[in-house]
């Protein structure tokens, strides 16, 4: 069987794939390091360009089977560009994009392999956009794959520090069992339905023997996925490595790992497994209630900045599993909430991240009078932190948390919304006692770096991003309409 490519559908990830193997040739003929990380910026956006255009025109899908393949019905495809694919696409550009700027101050400093680290992390980014395209598990599968390999690399590129070798080591364990869990959930779907392409696995309809099976398989693959949105209990891998890794590299895990790991999750359930939301709906339920409590409890005895972030990014997950909890019902509305609240979290978390990048203190004792001798970066960082807190002036962070809750309360779940109102408040105190250090007054002010030059355009779109859709939240809700 020979059938044509559409290259225009799959023009991000090829144009993100290129560039990295582009890069890291150009390493080999010794390109200036800063150099490279421009490139790669450039790379991206004429990437981010690209979904641009595709999201003028109509919608595109290819690697398709033929119709009528053995009497399976329409064609199905492995690749699809549609609304859902491209607004995930231009968010973990438009993330990547911030995470290459805050990177090229880090790997000078901390003497990392330039064409590497930039071939990595493109490589990871290109998983990343065919992850939120795949329509086929096995496409699935090798995206999560091709974005969470080049990843235990980037963590221990910092050859000389232990505890980065440390922190790559336990992603890698913990991440080459949620594979084989997923895999052997894959197989057990397979094995019931005769069907790989998530179009086809939903319509097919296991005798009673087999839907037991298949009921397993779903539980199997939702735990591969929460391996990779941090969920609890699969989430001890995170502070850890948040920690362990070069910061940029925390923060790439923390916005466009997750985002993609919930597009993933979101395409599996509402395409393949819509026929047993009662089997994935209480489960998700369970784990967005632990999630959150946990996150949210462990956050509060955090001492480092790190590991305050990668805590609040567990309960995070919680706020973002919660409204699919809802399982067949209401199921759109559910997902639009959900990819809402991952569209307003990443630019809040990765403005948190950049301010920490850009100060360089970790010990959040260090950030106490900061507003004496950086005020603006001291208000920035407080403002993102209000914004993850959802307090007033931080209205986007608020309309996310309301999305969230009136999706959750529709769907019927409204035990779920209870508990998401008391971790709501458990969350305001380290959010805001991080906030008020900032201001509070000390014997000697905070002593911050200069902010570099690469740094400085990130922070500032990051900041501008908030402000923009704190004023006009509207912006991002109807996009997220539209897609979904």
């Amino acid at each position: 069987m020979i059938q044509g490519i559409d290259y225009a559908a799959i023009a991000p990830p090829l144009i993100v794939a290129v560039a990295a193997v582009a890069l890291l040739l150009a390493d080999a003929f010794d390109v200036p390091g800063r150099l490279l990380g421009w490139l790669a910026s450039g790379a991206l956006l004429v990437a981010l360009g690209a979904v641009v255009v595709l999201a003028a025109g109509d919608r595109r899908a290819t690697f398709c089977l033929p119709a009528g393949l053995r009497g399976q019905g329409p064609s199905s495809c492995s690749y699809v560009a549609d609304g859902f694919t491209l607004l995930f696409q231009g968010l973990v550009l438009a993330a990547a994009v911030i995470v290459v700027l805050l990177s090229v101050a880090e790997v000078a400093e901390s003497r990392l392999p330039v064409g590497e680290y930039h071939f990595l992390l493109l490589a990871a980014i290109a998983g990343a956009l065919v992850l939120v395209a795949a329509r086929d598990l096995v496409t699935l599968v090798v995206a999560l794959e091709t974005l969470s390999l080049p990843v235990f690399a980037l963590v221990a590129l910092r050859r000389y520090d232990g505890r980065a070798g440390e922190a790559a080591l336990k992603l890698f364990l913990v991440s080459v069992v949620s594979a084989a869990v997923m895999l052997f959930g894959i197989s057990l779907v397979y094995g019931s339905t005769g069907a790989m392409h998530l179009d086809r696995i939903a319509v097919a309809r296991p005798g009673p023997d087999l839907a037991p099976v298949a009921a397993v398989g779903v539980v199997l693959v939702l735990a591969g996925f929460a391996f990779k949105v941090a969920a609890v209990p699969f989430h001890f891998w995170a502070p850890d490595v948040y920690q362990g890794a070069p910061l940029p590299v925390a923060a790439f895990l923390s916005v466009v790992s997750k985002a993609a790991g919930f597009a993933g999750l979101a395409i599996v359930l509402v395409l393949g497994f819509p026929r047993y939301g009662h089997v994935w709906g209480p489960l998700i339920a369970v784990l967005a209630a632990v999630t959150m409590t946990v996150g949210n409890l462990v956050a509060l005895r955090q001492r480092h900045a790190v590991r305050l972030l990668a805590w609040s990014s567990v309960a995070q997950s919680g706020y973002m599993l919660a409204p699919l909890a809802v399982g067949t019902d209401r199921l759109p509305e559910a997902v639009a909430a959900t990819v809402a609240y991952v569209a307003i979290y990443s630019v809040m978390n990765l403005g948190a991240f950049a301010v920490v990048i850009a100060v360089k203190i970790t010990d959040l004792g260090g950030y106490r009078g900061l507003a004496r001798s950086n005020p603006v970066t001291a208000a920035a960082l407080a403002f993102f932190l209000i914004c993850l807190a959802g307090l007033p002036p931080g209205v986007i962070g608020m309309i996310a948390k309301i999305v969230v809750f009136r999706a959750t309360v529709a769907g019927g779940v409204t035990w779920l919304a209870v508990v998401m109102a008391v971790n709501t408040a458990i969350g305001l105190y380290y959010y805001l006692a991080w906030a008020a250090r900032l201001f509070a007054p000390a014997e000697e002010a905070v002593q911050a770096r200069p902010i570099g030059r690469p740094l400085r355009p990130a922070l500032a779109a990051t900041l501008a991003g908030v402000v923009v859709l704190s004023a006009a939240p509207q912006l991002v809700l109807q996009a997220v309409t539209l897609a979904t």
